[in-house]
């Protein structure tokens, strides 16, 4: 099976795209493929709880149905630093959820060590 990453740098403003990553990353946990998936910019604020619990694409389903499953199939989640203190997404909006606040750095680290690279 492939290493897959999956780049996510678009936000609650456009929901159908942001919700389509998620369920990419979701059928290719379903696949048995092994998944990173890396938030940044406007992307780090699908992991607030508010935003999961609400944000439907259009076609793409619910955000909280697929985050859900790809957490629940070993995905590894990567939101950056920067754009999250930039935005405000704090420590205590991650608290319980599998994801590790990275620099642009391990994307890089990330995007050479996989097979294919998906972004939204």
């Amino acid at each position: 099976m492939a290493k897959i990453l999956v780049h996510v740098t678009c936000g609650p403003e456009n929901p159908t795209k942001a919700a389509l990553g998620f369920l990419v990353a979701k059928a290719a946990v379903d696949e048995g493929h092994e998944v990173s998936m890396f938030l940044a910019g406007d992307g780090v604020q699908l992991l607030r709880d508010a935003v999961l619990d609400l944000l439907e694409g259009l076609g793409t389903g619910s955000l909280r149905e697929s985050y859900d499953a790809v957490v629940a199939g070993g995905a590894r989640l990567y939101a950056s630093g920067m754009s999250s203190k930039a935005r405000g997404v704090t420590e205590a909006d991650l608290e319980g959820k599998p994801v590790e606040l990275a620099m642009p750095n391990r994307l890089v680290q990330l995007a050479v060590e996989s097979d294919r690279i998906l972004t939204y």
